[in-house]
């Protein structure tokens, strides 16, 4: 009987246990955890950026460029998928491993969604870092906002959690990033200006941290777009060099889109491709920020992840040495080879952010590293990892391009990567890559640093060619007046093209780099035109040889590790397309300038409308594998 009884109570236990697991889903998460995968994407392809959080915890992921994520979970829970100007949907958990969702553009923008803010509040000795800010439309306004703020607080190392509602007198007070203010290049006349001279740019941080103030909501500051850097971070269909030389030129002459009856000229490079296996050895110096500033999770511990992409690239041969400043700067590993990549990356992890920024001396110190180990004939490079917030030492824009300057003739070329929001200092970082021989990103999110440091890899951190220049010069017979669009900050004399001291801007293995001039053909009547004065001495009938040239252009470059200049010269003919018939690298490097040159609130073009510019982008929307160009197209829907 007693035996009975137990039988009885054990299959009682066994139905209650099994009613238990089919009725609580907090149950059935303890047991089921695994990997969902999946693909987000709208009516335009893959969707990059988008938040994928298990609704009710703090985990969450975005997705890559390719619209992909992965995320830890388990059935019964729910995912929530939110992205500026998408319907947040919210999937919930069952026993497949795939969920796959399709965004749908939202008809009016509810909430605004700021990620990461990132502000200081001296008073308290604080540093505040916001896991998410929901405003509500209705309450923005040019001066305040109501803003329900929820994240947390430091305060001496002690973590404090709230969730409140914040009276923000202006959402951009929390900022204080450093840009060189300039004036877009103006129209002009050949007749008085026979010479347009400018150093190539292969950098694109501006295109990054433009993308990173839409995705957040935030008015994009008009000195932080620099237009070339928008149009140079896509690649481009150039025809690969079949000569001597390490880049082949390519142009195109076609409608301007933004200017009736005005015309662009479109200048293009594409740099040799080198095999993996033929690429030289490399000797780099990792010359990483961790002070104080730098404390943040979008700052130290993006870089740290960053450079494990790039740890991944290294070979045996290479050499791999970090070096640290905050209010010091030391050596925390001595070169090493690049395959004993666990040390390499302990060293990474270790780091820790706090003190001062001794910038100067982590400079000195990094050169002086890479110097001692400098691989002749190989790729010798610093890699300036910071958001570049100088203070001790040599700290100014001039103290910093003196100390630059100087440094480069050693023959070390110099990789710039900016982090961080709220106290960035771009024009710091801009100046260095400038004077450096160096090149520039600014690093948002993994998914960048892939881009930057995987991916374009060999782009990136392999010069094939450097200081080179370009000088064109126009025909009055067929231009009026010209202009070129971007490289404010790029442009030199005329007498510098010839001259060997003169630094300009390295190109990387396969980069391609692009240049747009807007061009009034002679008898156009335009507001912009400017005319001057027959010249007196002019040679009136020298034109008459060279009646079918629009423009002659030169360029200069050196090798790598030469001292002396080389020479190409081009011939472009007066033969416009229609824009219809110009090529889609033409239509989307355009849309992209346009893009830009609203940005800027430039006073130079006709037209502004987004859906124009965005009409042109999807006409050159092909070869989009990555998604890049899909998400720009995104950016400009998200533009008032």
């Amino acid at each position: 009987m007693k035996n009975v009884k137990i039988f009885s109570l054990g299959i009682a236990m066994l139905f209650l246990f099994l009613s238990f697991k089919t009725i609580d889903p907090l149950f059935s998460l303890q047991t089921k955890v695994k990997t969902i995968t999946g693909t987000v994407s709208d009516n335009l392809g893959p969707l990059a950026g988008v938040s994928v959080l298990i609704k009710g915890t703090t985990t969450g992921t975005t997705t890559a460029f390719d619209g992909k994520y992965s995320i830890q979970a388990s059935e019964g829970q729910s995912l929530e998928f939110s992205y500026i100007g998408m319907k947040t949907q919210t999937i919930k958990i069952t026993k497949s491993n795939i969920i796959n969702i399709k965004f749908e553009n939202e008809s009016t923008l509810q909430e605004v969604t700021v990620v990461a803010a990132y502000a200081i509040d001296r008073k308290k000795e604080a540093t505040i870092l916001t896991n998410y800010s929901t405003i509500s439309s209705s309450n923005l306004s040019p001066s305040s906002s109501n803003a329900y703020i929820k994240g947390s607080v430091s305060i001496k190392e002690k973590e404090i959690h709230y969730d409140s509602y914040s009276n923000v007198k202006n959402l951009d007070d929390i900022n204080n990033e450093d840009y060189d203010s300039f004036i877009e290049n103006p129209f002009t006349n050949p007749k008085h200006e026979a010479l347009s001279t400018f150093s190539i740019d292969v950098d694109n941080a501006s295109y990054t941290n433009i993308r990173r103030f839409i995705n957040q909501g935030q008015t994009v500051p008009k000195d932080a777009v620099r237009v070339e850097e928008m149009v140079n971070f896509f690649n481009y269909k150039y025809s690969q060099p079949s000569n001597e030389h390490p880049f082949s030129i390519n142009t195109e002459y076609s409608d301007c889109p933004w200017n009736e009856n005005h015309k662009l000229l479109k200048i293009g490079l594409q740099g040799k491709e080198i095999p993996t296996d033929n690429l030289p050895n490399s000797s780099f110096v990792f010359l990483i920020d961790v002070s104080g500033s730098m404390n943040a999770q979008n700052k130290l511990p993006l870089l740290k992840e960053s450079m494990k992409v790039l740890i991944k690239q290294m070979r045996k041969n290479d050499k791999v040495a970090i070096v640290v400043y905050a209010g010091a700067a030391g050596l925390v590993l001595p070169p090493t080879s690049g395959n004993q990549k666990e040390t390499i990356i302990k060293a990474l992890d270790q780091l820790q952010a706090g003190g001062s920024t001794a910038g100067g001396a982590g400079i000195e110190l990094a050169y002086k590293i890479a110097e001692e180990n400098f691989i002749k004939g190989g790729n010798n490079r610093v890699i300036l990892a910071t958001d570049g917030d100088f203070n001790v030492g040599a700290s100014s824009n001039s103290d910093m391009e003196t100390l630059i300057e100087e440094k480069r003739k050693c023959g070390v070329f110099l990789t710039c990567l900016g982090y961080g929001m709220g106290n960035y200092k771009d024009s710091k970082m801009e100046i260095l890559a400038d004077k450096g021989n160096g090149n520039y990103a600014y690093i948002d999110n993994i998914q960048e640093a892939n881009r930057f440091l995987g991916k374009e890899f060999k782009g990136s951190m392999f010069a094939i060619a450097k200081d080179v220049k370009i000088q064109i010069e126009f025909n009055p017979k067929h231009v009026q007046n010209y202009r070129l669009i971007g490289y404010e900050n790029r442009k030199l004399r005329p007498e510098d093209f010839k001259n060997d001291a003169i630094d300009a801007g390295e190109l990387g293995s396969g980069h391609t780099v692009t240049a747009l001039y807007e061009i009034i053909p002679l008898g156009v009547k335009s507001d912009y035109a400017k005319d001057i004065d027959t010249l007196k001495y002019s040679n009136t009938n020298s034109n008459n040889t060279f009646s079918e040239e629009l423009a002659t252009i030169k360029f200069r470059y050196k090798k790598p590790d030469g001292d002396k200049s080389i020479e190409m010269v081009n011939v472009i003919n007066n033969q416009a397309k229609k824009l219809q018939q110009a090529s889609e690298d033409f239509k989307f490097s355009t849309a992209v300038a346009w893009f830009g040159l609203k940005l800027r609130d430039s006073k130079l073009i006709d037209k502004t409308s987004k859906t124009d510019i965005k009409a042109l982008a999807l006409q050159g929307k092909s070869y989009d594998n990555e998604g890049y160009k899909a998400e720009f197209i995104r950016l400009i829907e998200a533009v008032n």
